[in-house]
């Protein structure tokens, strides 16, 4: 007696939009390259576990060279205190205020990715201005070291100038850092391969410089 097997149903898989993927592909989060159809699937974000261990080294750092001045300027009879650039007031408003517009661009790519306001117009131009003020504070700091030098104030002069330079250098160099991630936000922003956790990332690292740099010019100013 013959038998009849019948053919499982098939399930056809519903394809994916483009630019969208699930949380295996890593990029669940990212924007969709439609323009209208920029609803995000939002996916568990990776770990952030870099970025905190990266402050963490961060301010291990500082603190290291914050317990060297300490300890150097005790007792030293050839530390000769200085009046700090004027500018350096004026680089700190600027860091400020970039942090200021880096929350603002990083709630309005939220809404924005979300498609949360219809109507919300590009808010890349928050990201173009916290990247132009951020470039500002850098040239800012070399003012304020071009102005020490006028004054024969270097490096090598005497144990404060040598802290100063040292701190307000370091700091400058993780900021550029901090420039690069913002420039990579921007250009994954315009390809539509942003991913929120990126922007969140790098917004974190940019607000730690925001205040770290206040820490460093209090210290300086009643250190050195």
């Amino acid at each position: 007696m013959a038998t009849t097997v019948h053919e499982p149903p098939r399930i056809e898989q519903q394809p994916q939009p483009r630019g969208v993927l699930d949380s295996g592909g890593g990029r669940g989060n990212q924007i969709p390259p439609q323009g209208s159809t920029r609803a995000v699937q939002y996916a568990p974000p990776p770990a952030s576990t870099g970025i905190w261990v990266g402050i963490a080294a961060i301010a291990m750092t500082f603190a290291a060279l914050t317990s060297a001045l300490i300890v150097r300027r005790g007792g030293a009879a050839d530390w000769r205190h200085f009046t700090i650039p004027s500018i350096l007031y004026f680089n700190t408003i600027l860091l400020i205020a970039s942090s200021v517009t880096l929350e603002i661009s990083r709630r309005r790519v939220a809404d924005f990715m979300s498609n949360a306001q219809p109507k919300l117009t590009n808010p890349v131009r928050w990201l173009h201005l916290t990247l132009g003020l951020g470039f500002l504070f850098v040239i800012g700091q070399y003012i304020a070291w071009r102005q020490l030098s006028a004054q024969g104030v270097y490096l090598a002069s005497n144990p404060n100038s040598s802290f100063f330079y040292v701190l307000t250098a370091a700091h400058a160099l993780h900021v550029l850092g901090g420039l690069g991630g913002l420039i990579r936000v921007i250009r994954k922003f315009g390809n539509f391969s942003l991913r929120r956790s990126t922007l969140d990332a790098t917004s974190r690292y940019w607000h730690f410089m925001d205040v770290l740099w206040i820490y460093l010019l209090l210290l300086m100013w009643a250190k050195l």
